[in-house]
């Protein structure tokens, strides 16, 4: 007697205390909800589920309950499949209690193998003892062995009328196509901070208790979407608070460091005050926050500002505090997107930093001076601006008064038709009239190996509307030649004819177009702004040009030699 007393006395966490027991409780879920609605009404039930999702959203919960709505019996012990079980019925009371004989859970992580499942299908044959159907729950199905799965998979497509399979797993991608494709999948998404902040009220009220509602939502948002995390949390921050959950009791016990001091430490980041950055992480650090969890909070505000200055109606979302918005407010507008992104990236490689530093806080410590010190540096925009200063090269032509060259092209960038010692133009009116047409057509149109083989492996000295005469390597194949033939014939509606010779190839066109990118290499290395570059940054030098479309850049670098019909300039990766 003593003993059922105790029973009935023991302290049940709120996890297990507070979960769902019907659909209308079910947070968050609502696709699945209306799914399983209409299949029940429309007697629409399939014979196999699979509920995938992180930790504690409510997969096995999900499965429970299903289980419960198919074998309700109601209140008069003779009620259809349900979407609301009545929670009265012997089925829906030892289904609840885990101790019905005909739904039964298999944990799979620790019966994973053949003979686990055969036992299983053993079963599967008997017509269930007191409920309608007889339910299988597999936990972690993800961690059956290949065999176990195979195993499975005949009785899993064609099952008795009687028999349901509901999995539940956590990595989806582990599961073989061949169970999924036998399955209805349903993904459980991840609790928003207002529905955990929301769950967490009610409870509290039931519980007869006081919360802050920032310590609510610190602890929302430690749960990353999982509601049995948020409740085990919250647990504990009852716990220590000896009934009240505060602010700094639940701070401390996450160890994160005060939002006001997060917020000044990376303000102190930002201006590149490097003194008070290590005072004020010195100050947290003291109060118990782990290392980890302030780059994490910092790595958070950067995303949070860069999503600020490029979507500034994100400010007024509910997902942010107070602090955060005023924070955005008097950070963003005058924090360019490159320093942003600069910043995270660097907390991004130092987070991999600190799980191999044998003491945390010191290497963060040089993680945020390396940090704080290159906030002060230049970008690239700025280095370039200044080099145009110092090189006085700072105005710019206008457009109106750019000097107009005789000929296009005289800066000396030279095109590949120009300088390329190709047979040009013929008379004839056809497609294809010169050989950089034909060239670039092949590029256009994706045919790849015939520009490849006539750039690398031949050397055509003559080419005009159906004639071409080329010199040809020995990779080139009879096939190929009959290919192109059919290419052009397809292409231009004319037979052509193609003669081949043997000998050396002599200049390719690739060797010819790879000269031209050098020459212009160096006619860019003359530029005057160019120069200053390559004169600032010591052994820099230029690896690829780019064409592009910017009027601006092409005067001031070339004091309008360039073709303002073509819009090209050269963009130096240095």
């Amino acid at each position: 007697m003593a003993e059922d007393t105790l029973d009935n006395q023991q302290y049940v966490v709120l996890a297990r205390k507070y979960r769902p027991q019907n659909f209308n409780e079910l947070l968050g879920q609502d696709a699945l909800v209306r799914t399983l609605t209409n299949a029940i009404k429309n007697n629409r039930i399939h014979h196999a589920y699979i509920l995938t999702g992180i930790r504690g959203v409510g997969k096995t919960t999900t499965a429970r309950l299903i289980a419960r709505a198919l074998n309700c019996t109601g209140k008069d012990g003779h009620s259809g499949p349900t979407i609301n079980p009545c929670g009265i019925c012997e089925n829906c009371k030892a289904i609840a209690a885990s101790r019905h004989i005909d739904v039964l859970e298999l944990d799979a992580a620790s019966r994973t193998g053949v003979d686990d499942i055969r036992e299983i299908l053993d079963g599967v044959r008997y017509k269930p003892t007191n409920a309608r159907y007889k339910v299988y729950i597999i936990d972690e199905v993800h961690m059956l062995s290949k065999n176990a799965f195979n195993a499975l998979l005949k009785t899993l497509e064609e099952p008795p009328s009687h028999v349901i399979f509901i999995f539940a797993t956590t990595e989806i991608r582990k599961v073989p196509v061949t169970v999924l494709s036998r399955c209805q999948r349903f993904d459980l998404q991840r609790l928003t901070v207002d529905t955990l902040i929301s769950h967490f009220k009610n409870i509290i009220q039931k519980e007869n208790l006081k919360a802050e509602d920032e310590a609510l939502h610190i602890i929302a948002k430690a749960a990353d979407g999982s509601c049995r995390d948020g409740l085990s949390l919250l647990d504990q921050a009852i716990s220590l608070g000896s009934g009240e959950v505060k602010t700094e009791i639940v701070r401390n016990m996450i160890g994160l460091a005060d939002k006001a001091q997060t917020f000044e430490l990376f303000e102190n980041l930002l201006s590149g005050n490097i003194d008070k950055t290590i005072a004020t992480l010195a100050e947290q650090y003291k109060k118990g926050a782990n290392p980890t969890t302030i780059l994490q909070d910092l790595i958070n505000v950067t995303h949070m500002l860069a999503k600020a200055k490029i979507v500034p109606s994100s400010v007024d979302s509910d997902d942010l505090s107070e602090a955060e918005k005023e924070l955005c407010k008097r950070l963003a507008p005058d924090t360019s997107i490159a320093i942003l992104s600069k910043i995270w990236q660097m907390m991004l490689k130092g987070l991999n930093e600190l799980f191999m530093a044998p003491i945390q806080i010191d290497a963060l410590e040089m993680i945020l001076i390396r940090i704080a010190y290159s906030a002060s540096l230049p970008t690239p925009l700025e280095i370039l601006n200044d080099v145009k200063k110092n090189s006085k090269l700072d105005t710019f032509v206008p457009e109106a008064s750019t000097p107009k060259s005789s000929t296009p092209h005289s800066a000396g960038f030279a095109r590949p038709a120009e300088h390329l010692n190709l047979p040009q133009e013929s008379s004839n009116s056809g497609l294809f009239n010169s050989l950089p047409e034909f060239l670039e057509y092949l590029q256009n149109a994706k045919k790849m190996l015939f520009l490849y083989t006539l750039k690398n492996d031949v050397s055509i000295s003559e080419f005009s509307f159906g004639k071409i005469k080329m010199t040809v390597s020995d990779k080139v194949s009879g096939e190929f030649l009959l290919n192109l033939q059919k290419l052009l014939l397809e292409t231009t509606g004319a037979k052509w004819d193609i003669e081949t010779l043997k000998g050396p190839l002599g200049e390719t066109i690739a060797q010819q177009e790879q000269a031209l990118d050098e020459q212009n290499k160096r006619n860019v290395s003359d530029l005057p702004l160019v120069k200053a570059i390559l004169s600032e940054f010591k052994g820099a030098k230029i690896e690829t040009l780019t064409r592009k479309i910017n009027k601006e850049l092409a005067n001031e670098l070339n004091e309008g030699g360039f073709d303002e019909n073509e819009n090209t300039y050269f963009d130096e990766e240095l």
